[in-house]
């Protein structure tokens, strides 16, 4: 079973940039394809972006195409989420999770960490 940690989070600016980074405990990172979710205040959780097990395909949601960037390094066991121009819609606990069928479905999940963006 891999142990996932978010870490990165924190309160910032409208128009600010912050980098995630989601570090998984084993030797078989490289076997899950990752992917990021966050929840907002009184919403659902939504996907934000994944990435393939080699890093070589990933997808994103609307709201963070052009503006997160999603990349892993293999050699560090570590998913990272970069996200640019943050907008107060953005605020939200970001959750790393891992999934071994490819992004049908997620099967390991980390604690979350905290991102809040002021207007």
């Amino acid at each position: 079973q891999v142990q996932l940690v978010e870490s990165g989070g924190g309160l910032v600016q409208a128009g600010a940039s912050l980098r995630l980074s989601c570090a998984a405990s084993g030797r078989t990172f490289s076997s899950y394809a990752m992917g990021w979710f966050r929840q907002a205040p009184g919403k659902e959780r939504e996907f934000v972006a994944s990435i393939s097990r080699s890093g070589g395909s990933t997808y994103y949601a609307d709201s963070a195409k052009g503006r997160f960037t999603i990349f892993r390094i293999n050699a560090k066991n570590t998913v990272y989420l970069q996200m640019n121009n943050l907008k107060p819609e953005d605020t939200a606990v970001y959750y790393c999770a891992a999934s071994v069928a490819a992004g049908i479905k997620y099967d390991y999940w980390g604690q979350g960490t905290q991102v809040t963006v002021s207007s």
